[in-house]
């Protein structure tokens, strides 16, 4: 019967590793200079060392494999099966090393570097695009990947570190946030053009009852402002009639001018459809509606270079109001 000693095989496997590690660049810059070139004198010229160095970095190689990687030979120093495969990985591994202040100077320079950002409805579609083009234009290495959701869902991609930054039109609670306020976003009743209230300039709040609403999900930021402000003046959001429900505010914007209600819009929104006289902004008095869109990072995170450069250009054009 052959018995295993699982934790002296774990033990052992464990040293083998551990020693291995020990091993450092330069070892292997020499160790390549010696097996390219078959000689360790002529290796001593390449790496700027002493013939000596070069020996005593070879021998601690060998002595943390427990290896012999070179025969000294008279036709100089070959490569033997162990110092073959040491050969191969070592090329690999000082090519990777070589890439890394490469990688990192395109990274400071914002060459060749994606952006991630999140973004809630509002910003995702009517602030963050107004920004690309030019930044593009300062810094065309610059890829940027926009992640659109709901206030709730931006934060939570934020929180999992899958973007840098976000903007969203609503504060929360949690904790490890920090929160910029950019510009004011006003929201308004919003009615299409065939509505009997496209002519008047206002009504009550009472009026609102019985009128078919399309509403966005719980977790947009403009659902939830929108039933805070109506608590607060008094109108009891249950009050309201649902019409549908929808997760987006485009999908909202469409459904009112298909006729399928009225809503609560982003002013941001809805602007070139009031332009074009297609829907129509009616006040309810009593109810004046305001939010800051946020910008938001994560609390003691630095960011990139291409983060804080597409930041500024944010805050250049949406400063706080």
């Amino acid at each position: 019967m052959v018995t295993i000693d699982h934790c002296a095989g774990a033990e052992n496997a464990s040293r083998t590793v551990t020693r291995g590690m020990i091993m450092n660049l330069k070892q292997l810059e020499v160790f390549i200079a010696v097996a390219e070139n078959g000689s360790f004198s002529r290796a001593a010229e390449i790496t700027f060392l002493t013939q000596s160095t070069v020996s005593q970095h070879i021998s601690s190689l060998e002595s943390e494999f427990d290896l012999k990687l070179l025969d000294r030979t008279g036709k100089g120093a070959l490569l033997t099966e162990a110092g073959k495969l040491l050969f191969h990985q070592a090329r690999r591994v000082i090519a990777e090393a070589r890439q890394v202040p490469l990688a990192l100077n395109r990274f400071r320079g914002l060459e060749e570097v994606e952006l991630k950002i999140g973004g809630s409805n509002i910003p995702a579609c009517y602030m963050i695009p107004e920004c690309i083009p030019p930044f593009r234009q300062l810094f065309p290495g610059v890829m940027i990947t926009l992640l659109q959701g709901d206030s709730r869902e931006t934060l939570e991609r934020l929180k999992d570190e899958e973007v840098e930054f976000a903007l969203v039109g609503s504060r929360f609670k949690e904790k490890g946030f920090v929160y910029s306020p950019l510009t004011l976003d006003k929201i308004s009743l919003v009615v299409p053009a065939d509505h009997p209230w496209a002519a008047r300039k206002w009504i009550r709040p009472e009026n609102l009852v019985g009128e078919p609403l399309v509403f966005r999900e719980p977790g947009s930021g403009t659902a939830r402002t929108l039933r805070e402000e109506l608590a607060k003046a008094g109108f009891a959001p249950e009050k309201l009639k649902s019409a549908m429900c929808l997760g987006s505010n485009e999908a909202v914007k469409q459904a009112v001018l298909n006729g399928a209600g009225i809503s609560f819009l982003s002013e941001l929104s809805v602007k070139k459809e009031c332009d074009r006289g297609e829907l129509f902004v009616v006040d309810v008095r009593g109810l004046v509606i305001f939010r800051h869109i946020y910008l938001v990072t994560r609390q003691g995170r630095q960011l990139s270079p291409a983060a804080d450069a597409f930041l500024a250009s944010i805050v250049e054009r949406f400063h706080a109001e």
